[in-house]
């Protein structure tokens, strides 16, 4: 290992509990974003046994490949725009991954920061009986919101923990609130019992849309599994802390769709005369998820600008800065389908990194090493299994000149991992003759 990716290393003194790790992961799921795929899922004909099978069948395919990524985090101690080294070489996983990680992530951040000042000065605007907020108010609350989320991502790791370690059990209290009420105001009991959609989408959309909710999340668990005491803690927390919350989720956002024909859980308890407890859902629900991006974000531009850990939080800071005025003032938002495309073409490392260590590497820390430059086997495997990722996922139908290039296809996150991965066995092979 270069003694300038050591300085992105976790030492055993930082190491911490899997429960912490978990209830990252739990508070990145707790989302509007999840609630709404459970409305798209009943949107689209699922029954409740169909949705079931596509988070669990969904989630579960990100934690294998999540777990694999973690446990090399784990024994490697380094995040995952530092640990794509390994397979794409220093400068390919400096240049290339860290860039479009920092795009993506910074990016994601600016614009959640953005949507969370909006609604939060619309709903606050209502509280205070006035028909909409003015366009400076929801700027003001964007700059606001930003700052607070980005201060935290810049606390590390702990300001991550204590913030899900709070906001997760109030999430899961405001939504079971929501359900019941909205049930007992809707008949929802009826409404539940005579749901019988005539026509499916169909398991492979289901799992698509949920895979397609955290397949970046699944890359970037090495960012906080790095800090995992052993490999045992990596699967604990992968598995507890996605599954029943992306579970608790989807259903709840499917339910409330059923019942009150809205997943947005903010606007239901508004509608139900209890506004606050709607603001209070959806700034933890947007705080929780968006620090991650920042946090990402920031680790991947230290990288890339050649900066150790040690510059983190300026690094963090700046970039996070940028990206909530940009969003504020309503640049970021004219980029979203650019920001699709660089959030697509990132799950396939996840192949390449778990070939390099697992397979060619036999999962040693002692078999890790960085290849100077760029290695080639890797970068030609990433590449191809992105283009396949985002040929087979429906990423380039969102470009007009791009529809051509769309052939959907299972799940496209998952095709590009496993192409990335076995191109990657046999490019390394060939290419070392």
């Amino acid at each position: 290992m270069s003694q300038k990716n050591s300085g992105f290393e976790i030492k055993a003194e930082q190491r911490q509990s899997w429960l912490s790790i978990a209830m990252v992961w739990a508070g990145g799921m707790i989302c509007v974003p999840c609630l709404m795929i459970g409305g798209v899922l009943v949107g689209g004909g699922l029954s409740f046994g169909q949705i079931i099978a596509s988070v669990l069948l969904g989630y579960g395919m990100i934690c294998a490949y999540m777990i694999f990524i973690g446990m090399q985090a784990c024994d490697t101690g380094l995040p995952v725009s530092v640990m794509a080294s390994g397979a794409l070489g220093e400068k390919g996983a400096r240049y290339i991954i860290s860039t479009i990680l920092a795009i993506a992530c910074i990016g994601w951040f600016g614009i959640q920061s953005g949507v969370c000042g909006s609604a939060f000065a619309s709903l606050g605007a209502n509280m205070l009986g006035y028909e909409s907020a003015s366009q400076t108010a929801v700027t003001i609350c964007s700059l606001i919101w930003g700052a607070v989320m980005l201060l935290t991502a810049c606390l590390g790791f702990k300001g991550l923990k204590w913030l899900n370690y709070i906001a997760v059990p109030a999430l899961v209290v405001v939504c079971l609130y929501g359900i019941i009420a909205s049930m007992v105001k809707n008949d929802g009991t009826a409404a539940l019992t005579t749901y019988a959609p005539e026509v499916s989408s169909g398991l492979v959309f289901g799992m698509s849309m949920v895979v397609a909710s955290f397949a970046l999340g699944g890359l970037i668990s090495a960012d906080y599994c790095r800090f995992a005491k052993n490999r045992g803690d990596v699967v604990k927390s992968s598995i507890v802390g996605v599954i029943p919350a992306g579970l608790f989720m989807l259903l709840t956002g499917g339910v409330m769709s059923i019942v009150t024909g809205q997943y947005d859980i903010s606007i239901i308890l508004s509608n139900l005369g209890v506004p606050f407890f709607g603001l209070l859902a959806l700034v933890l629900a947007t705080w929780t998820t968006n620090v991650t991006n920042a946090y990402s974000g920031g680790l991947a531009l230290s990288n890339l600008l050649g900066f150790d850990e040690s510059k983190f939080k300026i690094t963090t800071g700046i970039a996070g800065a940028v990206g909530t005025l940009l969003a504020a003032f309503g640049v970021l938002g004219k980029f979203e389908a650019f920001l699709n495309l660089m959030s697509a073409l990132l799950p396939p490392l996840a192949g390449v990194i778990i070939a390099n260590y697992w397979i060619t590497g036999k999962g040693r820390k002692d078999a890790f090493q960085v290849h100077s430059g760029v290695f080639a086997p890797g970068l030609i495997a990433y590449l191809v299994g992105a283009f396949v990722a985002c040929l087979t996922g429906g990423t380039f139908a969102s470009f007009p000149f791009l529809v051509w290039l769309n052939v959907p296809f299972f799940v496209g996150p998952v095709n590009g991992i496993i192409v990335s991965l076995v191109l990657y066995v046999i490019l390394a092979k060939a290419m070392k003759k």
